[in-house]
């Protein structure tokens, strides 16, 4: 199945969920809090996870084996686990930043058990690292697209047309070692881009010391957002593209103390 018959699958299924209650944004937000459970089994399946692992009880395991009420009451739980890092009795379960931004103030707008249950069996679809080969970024952000082009959904001012960046990125020419911002990040199309046009200029960084790699993944693009639920999305974006950053990710909250420091 290639992207973009992934992309109208997973679209089609929001025509399915509007009877939910669900509109494109609400459906892309469910997408992404699933999503980053999914990605998580899968690096852990791969064995090439070493960190923002997940607590027991708040993996992919603990869903798709479940169904019915059960499985939706579950879903909420976890939801608020990642989101606050504690469990129901205020014990410390995850202390992980990354985490933390992707599920804040994270709630489920599902409200029926069977369409919780479709959008975990059409991720479990997805033959997950034929899609990473494939650009399982792109994938997700031919989804962003799509949200953006629904004019009803208000998310075109988070989303700038890849084409459009693009153009922008190859005028500028960002080169290894350079630290990268953009203080409005949205959902981080042009970070991306202009990461994707060094690793193309320099070997996917293989042409780089191991110095330099490091510096590339960890410490070269610094992004800010001011939106809680597109920061959200960015971050997703960012790690889909194989975008670590720092320990909150490569876009930040405004406000950060990075991006203010102490006189």
């Amino acid at each position: 199945m290639s992207n973009n018959e992934i992309v109208q699958k997973l679209w089609n299924l929001c025509d399915v969920l509007r009877d939910d209650g669900i509109n494109y944004s609400d459906y892309v937000t469910e997408l992404v809090l699933l999503l980053f459970i999914k990605m998580v089994h899968e690096n852990t399946e791969a064995e090439t996870l070493d960190k923002h692992i997940l607590p027991e009880g708040c993996r992919w395991s603990d869903l798709n084996s479940k169904s019915g009420l059960n499985l939706l009451n579950d879903y909420k739980q976890i939801l608020l686990k990642l989101s606050t890092g504690k469990d129901a009795e205020g014990k410390l379960v995850h202390a992980d930043p990354l985490i933390t931004a992707i599920y804040a103030d994270a709630q489920t707008r599902l409200r029926e058990p069977r369409h919780l249950e479709q959008l975990i069996r059409s991720l479990d679809q997805i033959d997950w690292f034929s899609a990473q080969k494939d650009g399982l970024g792109d994938l997700y952000e031919g989804l962003l697209e799509k949200n953006a082009g629904e004019t009803k959904s208000g998310a075109g001012q988070y989303f700038t047309p890849r084409a459009l960046i693009n153009s922008m990125v190859r005028c500028i020419k960002p080169r290894p070692g350079e630290v990268i911002q953009d203080p409005a990040a949205g959902t981080a199309g042009f970070l991306i881009a202009a990461d994707q046009y060094i690793k193309a200029n320099t070997d996917d960084l293989y042409d780089l010391s191991d110095k330099e790699r490091v510096f590339q993944k960890n410490k070269a693009f610094i992004g800010v957002e001011l939106v809680p639920s597109t920061r959200r999305l960015a971050l997703m974006n960012c790690l889909l593209h194989g975008m670590e950053g720092d320990e909150k990710g490569v876009v930040h909250h405004t406000g950060d103390d990075r991006f203010h420091p102490a006189p």
